[in-house]
């Protein structure tokens, strides 16, 4: 453990790709990394690139890569796949895309199962992303696995999110539903080159309009990832963007936000794998009584919340 930290405080990319690998898994040694690793967070600058399937969000990320390079950023990216069925790996798509960025020493780019998460994330995904961050990364870029209309968690994770779409994928009001319109700091028109393309940007525009309480509307940008059209001016509405989240003290807010769904979301799952052992434990005769409608679900509800209490400790009761 000890030499796998020090290599990765000295910047070895190998050590980083193994840790990576154990915080991913939860295993012992994954969980010691986030802890020890955490006091040197906090200086990168979390992207969220979400949107449907078909957007073109690898190629836009791979072009943001080229884009952040040249100016001297370095990059890295955590990009969700599919879970496999079979081995429960990530399919790694969006790895496959990036491949002409990621021999530059200055690019980091892992996939990331899903594993059936929703939300379009990764069990690990913000443990993963503090670690790049003690690692040193300018951007990190979180590319969610493109579930379409529920990908809204990316927001709690990211400091910046950008919304992803394209034309030719129907009614374009109907791309917006379930809150995308309200998660996004920055719409991205992609395939600008396609028809269609300036009437999704009329739709967003009508969008903005019609929501109540919108002070600011998000900027928007028409780009062609696979030209670089428009990623220049992308990047630097990212960065301009992180620049007023500092100024207005926004971005601490974020910050912290993110930091407490993740202690949210970590108690959830470490209650949620206690509450299967009570339920494994439960006694001959309460499964009995359950089965012959003498005990109710509630009921039995409120006896394993009451098991649970009784077995933590004094101190974390």
């Amino acid at each position: 453990m000890s030499d796998l930290l020090k290599r990765l405080r000295a910047g070895d990319r190998r050590a980083l790709a193994r840790l990576l690998t154990h915080v991913e898994n939860r295993t012992p040694l994954g969980i010691q990394a986030e802890r020890d690793m955490y006091p040197l967070t906090g200086r990168a600058h979390l992207i969220g690139i979400t949107g449907p399937p078909g957007a073109g969000k690898s190629t836009l990320v791979a072009a943001l890569i080229r884009e952040a390079r040249r100016q001297g950023l370095t990059v890295a990216v955590l990009a969700v796949d599919p879970t496999s069925p079979i081995t429960g790996g990530a399919v790694m798509g969006d790895r496959i895309r990036m491949l002409d960025v990621t021999s530059d020493e200055g690019v980091f780019v892992r996939s990331v199962t899903s594993r059936g998460r929703c939300g379009g994330l990764a069990p690990a995904l913000c443990a993963m992303a503090q670690l790049l961050d003690a690692f040193g990364f300018d951007l990190i870029m979180l590319e969610t696995v493109g579930a379409g209309q529920d990908d809204v968690e990316i927001a709690r994770l990211a400091d910046t999110t950008v919304l992803v779409l394209v034309p030719g994928l129907g009614d374009g009001v109907q791309a917006l539903k379930a809150g995308t319109l309200e998660i996004a700091d920055i719409f991205v028109v992609n395939k600008a080159d396609l028809p269609g393309a300036g009437q999704v940007v009329r739709d967003l525009r009508v969008m903005q309009r019609l929501v109540a309480g919108a002070v600011e509307p998000a900027p928007i940008v028409s780009t062609v990832a696979t030209t670089g059209e428009g990623i220049e001016e992308l990047l630097r509405g990212i960065v301009e963007h992180r620049r007023q989240l500092e100024a207005t003290g926004r971005l601490a807010e974020r910050a912290q936000r993110r930091l407490l769904a993740e202690a949210r979301y970590l108690a959830l799952e470490a209650l949620e794998d206690q509450l299967d052992e009570a339920l494994g434990r439960l006694r001959d005769e309460e499964r009995a009584a359950l089965a012959a409608r003498q005990l109710d679900p509630r009921t039995l509800a409120e006896r394993l919340i009451q098991r649970l209490r009784l077995s933590l400790p004094a101190s974390q009761s």
